[in-house]
C-alpha cells in the first residue's frame, strides 16, 4: 500500500481534528495541506510500520504544537484570538492534544501513545486536567435543534452535565429561528435534517446572519461536509455519536469563541455560512 492509500481514508478526520484545535476550518485546514506536502517533499517522515491512523495523528499532532496560541508564538491579532490565548496560557497545548484525540476522535490508549509520545497515565492526566478546566470556565446557555426526541433528550442531558443551560429545543428552521430571537443562547447543537423537511443549515445561516454564536452541527454523514472544497462547519458530531465525543465537541466550539461567558450579546455574524 502506498503513502497515499494509507492516509487517504483519515483525511477528513485529520481535517475534522485540526479544526477543533484551532477552532476554524481555514486553519485547520491549513496544517493537514502542509503536513501533505511535507509528506509529498519527504515520505520517509511518516513510520509505514506503524498503524497509518496514530501514525497521520502523530504528524499532524507534531504540527499542532507549534501552534500560534502557544507561547513566544507572537501577539494574536483579533478579540477571539485574544481571548483564546488567554485561556490556553496556562493550559499546555499537550492536554489539548490528548483530550480531543481520547473525545472527539476515539483513538485508543495505543493510539494516543503513538500520536503524542507519552505514557498513559500522563495522557490521563492530561484529559482529565484539562476536563475539569473547561467545565469551569465555560457555562452558558444552550439551543438544541433537533426533531428526535430521544436523541434531544440524551444531548441535553450531556450539555447539562457540562454545567450548561437548556435555553429550548427547536424542531423546525422556523422554531429554531423564533427561539434565538427570544433566549440569544451562547451555543447552538443543529441537526440537519429537521421534522417538517427544513434544513437546520439554512435555519443557522439565517441565524447567523444576524447573531454570532458558535454551532456544532449534528450529521450521520460528517465525511460529506468535511470534503475540503467550501465553507464547511469548523465543528461536527456524527451520529450515532459517543457522549465522550459530543463532551469534547461542546467544550472546543466554547473554548474558542468570545460570546461564551456572556451568551445574550449580539453581533455581525463570523462563521461563514454552510452551503
Amino acid at each position: 500500500m502506498n503513502l497515499v492509500d494509507r492516509i487517504a481514508p483519515h483525511l477528513p478526520y485529520l481535517r475534522r481534528f485540526a479544526r477543533a484545535m484551532t477552532g476554524n476550518q481555514q486553519a485547520g485546514d491549513r496544517y493537514v495541506a502542509e503536513l501533505l506536502q511535507r509528506l509529498i517533499d519527504d515520505p520517509g517522515t511518516f513510520n509505514v510500520s506503524a498503524p497509518a491512523r496514530a501514525e497521520s495523528f502523530r504528524l499532524l499532532c507534531n504540527a499542532l504544537k507549534k501552534s500560534t496560541f502557544r507561547e513566544g508564538a507572537g501577539e494574536p491579532e483579533t478579540r477571539w484570538e485574544r481571548e483564546a490565548h488567554k485561556r490556553l496560557e496556562p493550559m499546555p497545548v499537550e492536554h489539548r492534544l490528548a483530550f480531543l484525540l481520547k473525545s472527539v476522535e476515539g483513538l485508543s490508549s495505543e493510539e494516543l501513545c503513538h500520536a503524542l509520545g507519552e505514557s498513559r497515565d500522563n495522557l490521563r492526566m492530561y484529559i482529565d486536567n484539562f476536563s475539569a478546566e473547561l467545565a469551569r470556565q465555560l457555562a452558558t446557555d444552550v439551543l438544541i435543534v433537533e426533531d428526535e426526541p430521544i436523541i434531544a433528550m440524551e444531548i441535553e442531558e450531556l450539555a447539562r452535565s457540562l454545567g450548561h443551560r437548556i435555553t429550548g429545543t427547536a424542531r423546525t428552521h422556523a422554531e429554531a429561528v423564533a427561539m434565538v430571537a427570544r433566549s440569544k443562547p451562547g451555543l447552538i447543537l443543529a441537526d440537519i435534517q429537521l421534522a417538517d423537511g427544513s434544513s437546520g443549515i439554512e435555519a443557522v445561516n439565517e441565524i447567523l446572519s444576524s447573531f454570532d454564536v458558535p454551532v456544532i452541527f449534528i450529521t450521520a454523514y460528517p465525511e460529506r461536509l468535511l470534503t475540503g472544497v467550501r465553507p464547511e462547519p469548523a465543528f461536527l458530531i456524527a451520529k450515532p455519536f459517543q457522549p465522550e465525543m459530543v463532551k469534547g465537541i461542546i467544550s472546543q466550539a466554547l473554548f474558542f469563541n468570545e460570546q461564551a461567558h456572556a451568551p445574550g450579546r449580539s453581533g455581525v455574524a463570523r462563521q461563514p455560512a454552510i452551503v
